[in-house]
């Protein structure tokens, strides 16, 4: 599967609902909105609405925080970033959100989130102590973790913009370890690099910052095909 992750705080409402628009002609299976800064409930919301109008896929929140849950997405992701040194982001930011999210009824999709290297801005932001991209076992018993709680998902993050993907072998070990989807996202810019991730063993394959930056073209087409081994 691809999903394409757009960032409300990036472009305006209109925008982001053209870009989905444009990612789900070229197959892409659903949109998470969210970033690691600049998220409000009002972009969020309006951001979500707009997407919402144009598609028909999911829309997915992929929340930065308690600070602003919308009651438009289809789901969300309740997630705890397992490698994050702070306990607001392993837990609390979760306890606020969880009445939160209970009162406007939107479905919770629980996720493990772990930061590989380099991190990027989520990791800066999260706290996070990026796994080392030469220690997959460390990757993978945080996955393995994560499922052992309850977990439904795991997601395996480089962080947007990226120089590099998560290393194929951390990949292909944590995916071995668990039963449960993974998912990976971050530095992955091009169908060759998609079809290499895919490949190693994720479930879903997460690309945003192409998307923001590319002009919406073939080569977007070729991506989301290489992510879903349809190319």
């Amino acid at each position: 599967m691809h999903m394409t992750l757009l960032d409300p705080a990036k472009q305006s409402p209109e925008r982001a609902a053209e870009m989905a628009s444009v990612a789900e002609g070229m197959g892409t299976d659903a949109i998470m909105v969210g970033g690691s800064t600049g998220v409000t409930q009002e972009n969020l919301d309006a951001t979500i609405v707009a997407i919402k109008r144009k598609v028909k896929v999911p829309v997915i929140y992929f929340p930065s925080g308690a600070h602003a849950i919308s009651p438009y997405a289809d789901a969300l992701y309740f997630m705890s970033m397992l490698n994050s040194a702070a306990l607001e982001n392993v837990i609390l930011q979760q306890v606020a959100a969880a009445p939160i999210v209970k009162r406007f009824g939107v479905e919770p999709l629980s996720m493990g989130y772990i930061v590989a290297e380099p991190g990027m801005k989520v990791g800066e932001v999260g706290k996070a102590k990026p796994i080392p991209r030469s220690e997959p076992g460390t990757a993978a018993a945080f996955a393995l973790a994560a499922e052992y709680l309850g977990m439904g998902l795991v997601y395996l993050e480089a962080g947007s913009g990226a120089p590099q993907a998560v290393p194929e072998e951390m990949i292909s070990l944590c995916k071995r370890t668990i039963s449960i989807p993974l998912i990976v996202g971050g530095g992955i810019r091009d169908a060759e690099t998609a079809a290499r991730v895919r490949k190693a063993g994720a479930d879903i394959v997460v690309t945003g910052t192409v998307v923001e930056d590319s002009d919406l073209g073939e080569d977007l087409r070729r991506l989301i095909q290489a992510a879903k081994g349809t190319s």
